[in-house]
């Protein structure tokens, strides 16, 4: 095997063995198709076609239903009408064991008023959070929380993942930094 051929393989295998990287600001986010909580097939290039999205991944379900994923979910609700004067639509992926997982996020949203434009998508099996490379593969852990801004060419202007349970986004800050960059998002 030649020199070209052999770095070529060593790329991929590293890539295979080591998981995707996380996509980073300035890149298109790479496409994903997942069920939100009502059975509906949802792709993330008609979402962004649409108009910019705001992609949040919890933690999920890794045993227990995380009280930081709690606390940033209603913060988000709570601030629905802000998004939805923004233009942002907010897209949560609940990723866990595919064992029950519909049940699981349902259990999560239960008690709470969530907002039609808001969508609530299932990562079973962890197929979307290895795609983003957000695995968190330790016990009682599913993925790193993260928020993602896109815009409606599927391009990542804000990125932020926390490597803790804590350090999330929050909806103020979403909405801020949208706010700040003026009408030429």
């Amino acid at each position: 095997m030649n020199l070209p051929k052999q770095l070529l393989l060593s790329v991929v295998l590293a890539t295979l063995l080591l998981g995707a990287s996380t996509p980073s600001v300035g890149e298109k986010a790479p496409e994903f198709a997942l069920t939100s909580v009502e059975g509906k097939s949802v792709k993330l290039s008609d979402l962004a076609s649409k108009a910019p999205v705001a992609l949040v991944v919890l933690r999920g379900f890794p045993g227990y239903q995380c009280p930081f994923c709690q606390r940033q979910v209603q913060d988000f609700i709570q601030n629905s009408k802000a998004f939805a004067e923004a233009g942002i639509q907010v897209v949560f992926v609940y990723p866990g064991p595919p064992a029950d997982l519909d049940t699981r996020a349902n259990e999560f949203l239960a008690g709470k008023a969530f907002p039609k434009s808001f969508q609530m998508l299932l990562d079973p099996g962890y197929t979307f959070t290895k795609l983003y490379g957000l695995r968190w593969d330790e016990p009682r852990e599913t993925a790193y929380p993260s928020t993602f801004l896109l815009d409606q060419r599927g391009i990542i202007f804000y990125a932020q993942t926390a490597r803790l349970h804590n350090g999330r986004t929050t909806a103020a800050s979403i909405l801020g930094y949208f706010k700040s960059l003026g009408p030429a998002r």
